[in-house]
C-alpha cells in the first residue's frame, strides 16, 4: 500500500500506538522508580528487578516473537502481545508486594515481546518499497516521542493519582491498538521453519544468570550466564532451525548496526534510569518536575524524526550513525552539572536539547540499515535480532552500572551517595556512545540503505 493511503495512515497509527505503548511504559516507570520504593519497600535491588524484569523477559523472547509472527502471521502475533501486555499491566496494577510486581513485569516482557518486532515487520512488508524509508521515519520518530512523553504524563500521574495509574493507562490504549489492527493491517507471512525453542530457552537462562550475577555482583552466577550464552552460539550454528540465523551476520552493515545498537541502547536506558532517579534524589524534582525537564528531546523529536529518516534513507547510514551518537555523548556530558543546586535553565535544558538531536539523528536511519540488509523474507526475525540486541544492551547497562558507579547499599538515595555515582554512570555512558560512532564511521563505509528506497527518486 501507499503511505499517503487511508488504509496505510490508518495501519501506520496502529503499529505507533502499539510500540509506543510499550515504550512509553518503560519510560513511565522508570520515573515512578521512588514512588514504588516508598509504597513497597523495594531498595534499589527491587528497583533493579522492576526494570530489568520487563527488560529480561523483552530480550529473552523477542527472537521468538519475530519468528511467531513471520510463520503465524505478523497481525495475529502482533494483537496476541498487545492482549498479553494489557493483561500483564492490570497484574501490575494491583501488585501487593515488590516480589509480584517484578513477576508482573516479567510477563508485561513477554507481550512486548511479541508486538515489537511485528511493528517493524508489517510496516517493510505492507508498504511499497518507495514508501518504506518515509514509514520507517516515521514510526521511529512518533514511537519515540511517545518515549520521550512517558516522563511528563508519568510525573503528572504519579504526583496527582499514585504509581499504580501508570499501569492502567495501557488498558484503553491496547483495546484501540487491537480495534485498528484488526479493522486495517492485512495479515502477512514470512518464513515457515520450525521455531528453535531450545534457543530461546538458553538465552533466557544465559540472560537471567547473568543479570543476576551483575546485580548481586556474583561472578559465579555471571560467568553462568556467559557460559549458557557461549552454548547458544555453539546451538545456533549447528541447528537446522536457528533462533539467530548466523548467516545474517555475513552483511557487514547488518553485523555493524548490531554493534551499535549494543552501544547506543546499552548507554540510552542507563542514563535514563540514573537521570530520573538524580533529579528525584539529588536535585528534589518531583516525578511531575521531573517529566518537564524532558519536554526538549520531545520537541526535537516530534518535529524532526522524519526528516532525519529520508535523509537517512537518501545518504546511507554511516554519517547519521557517527554524528548522532557524539552529538548524544555531548548531551550526557552537559548533565554532569545536576547536582544540589541544579538551575534547568544551564544545567538541565543544553544536555536535553544536545541528547535529543543526538537520537533523532541516529534513530531511524540504524532501523533502517538492518532491515534493508536483511532479505525480505526474514524482515521479522532482523527485527526481532535487532531488537534482542537493544534490549539485552539495555537490560545487561542498566544491571551493571549502578554496582560498578559505587551506588549500593541501603542509603544508595542519599545525595551523597547517589550523586557520585550518576556522575560516574553518566561518563561510561557517554563514552559507549562515543565508541558507537566511532564503530559506525569505520565499519559503515557510506552504503545506501536500500536501492528500493531510493526507487522514487532515482
Amino acid at each position: 500500500m501507499r503511505l499517503a493511503s487511508a488504509q496505510g495512515r490508518w495501519l501506520l497509527a496502529a503499529m505507533i500506538l502499539g510500540s509506543g505503548m510499550a515504550f512509553l511504559d518503560g519510560s513511565i516507570v522508570s520515573l515512578a522508580l521512588p514512588a514504588m520504593d516508598r509504597d513497597l519497600d523495594a531498595g534499589l535491588t527491587g528497583l533493579q528487578w522492576t526494570v530489568n524484569a520487563y527488560t529480561l523477559t523483552l530480550a529473552a523472547l523477542i527472537l521468538v516473537g519475530g519468528s511467531l509472527g513471520d510463520r503465524l502471521g505478523r497481525r495475529k502475533v502482533y494483537v496476541l502481545g498487545i492482549s498479553g501486555f494489557a493483561v500483564a499491566s492490570v497484574l501490575c496494577a494491583v501488585a501487593p508486594t515488590i516480589e509480584v510486581l517484578v513477576a508482573a513485569r516479567g510477563l508485561q516482557g513477554i507481550g512486548a515481546a511479541l508486538l515489537t518486532p511485528g511493528s517493524l515487520a508489517i510496516i517493510s512488508a505492507s508498504f511499497v518499497p518507495e514508501d518504506r524509508g518515509a514509514a520507517i521515519g516515521t514510526w521511529s520518530g512518533l514511537a519515540g516521542v511517545t518515549t520521550a512523553i512517558g516522563p511528563l504524563l508519568g510525573g503528572w500521574m504519579v504526583d496527582a493519582i499514585g504509581w499504580r495509574s501508570i499501569f492502567w493507562l495501557n488498558v484503553p490504549l491496547a483495546a484501540l491498538v487491537i480495534w485498528l489492527s484488526i479493522k486495517h493491517v492485512p495479515e502477512t507471512t514470512g518464513e515457515q521453519d520450525p521455531i528453535d525453542f531450545v534457543g530461546a530457552g538458553l538465552t533466557a537462562a544465559g540472560l537471567a544468570f547473568l543479570t543476576y550475577g551483575l546485580v548481586d555482583k556474583s561472578w559465579v552466577w555471571a560467568s553462568v550466564g556467559i557460559v549458557l550464552m557461549i552454548v547458544f552460539v555453539i546451538h545456533q550454528k549447528f541447528t537446522p532451525n536457528a533462533l539467530v540465523p548466523l548467516s545474517l551476520f555475513a552483511d557487514r552493515v547488518f553485523t555493524a548496526a548490531n554493534i551499535c545498537t549494543f552501544a547506543i541502547y546499552g548507554a540510552l536506558a542507563a542514563s535514563g534510569f540514573l537521570l530520573v532517579l538524580q533529579l528525584q534524589y539529588v536535585a528534589d524534582y518531583s516525578p511531575l518536575e521531573s517529566g518537564l525537564a524532558t519536554i526538549p528531546m520531545t520537541l526535537i523529536m516530534l518535529l524532526f524524526s522524519s526528516q532525519a529518516g529520508a535523509l537517512g534513507a537518501r545518504i546511507g547510514p554511516r554519517w547519521p550513525m557517527t554524528l548522532g551518537p557524539l552529538v548524544g555523548a555531548a548531551g550526557l556530558l552537559l548533565w554532569l552539572r545536576i547536582d544540589e543546586s541544579t538551575n534547568f535553565w544551564t544545567d538541565v535544558l543544553p544536555g536535553a536539547i544536545f541528547f535529543g538531536i543526538g537520537i533523532t539523528i541516529l534513530v531511524a536511519p540504524l532501523t533502517t540499515a538492518v532491515l534493508a540488509a536483511a532479505p525480505d523474507s526474514q524482515t521479522g526475525i532482523a527485527s526481532g535480532i535487532n531488537n534482542a540486541v537493544a534490549r539485552t544492551a539495555s537490560l545487561l547497562v542498566v544491571a551493571a552500572i549502578p554496582p560498578i558507579a559505587g551506588i549500593a547499599g541501603k542509603d544508595f538515595a542519599d545525595p551523597q551517595v547517589f550523586g557520585p555515582g550518576f556522575r560516574t554512570g553518566t561518563l561510561i555512558c557517554a563514552g559507549m556512545l562515543v565508541v558507537a560512532g566511532a564503530c559506525a564511521a569505520a565499519l559503515i563505509h557510506g552504503r545506501k540503505v536500500s536501492p528500493s528506497l531510493l526507487q522514487a527518486e532515482d
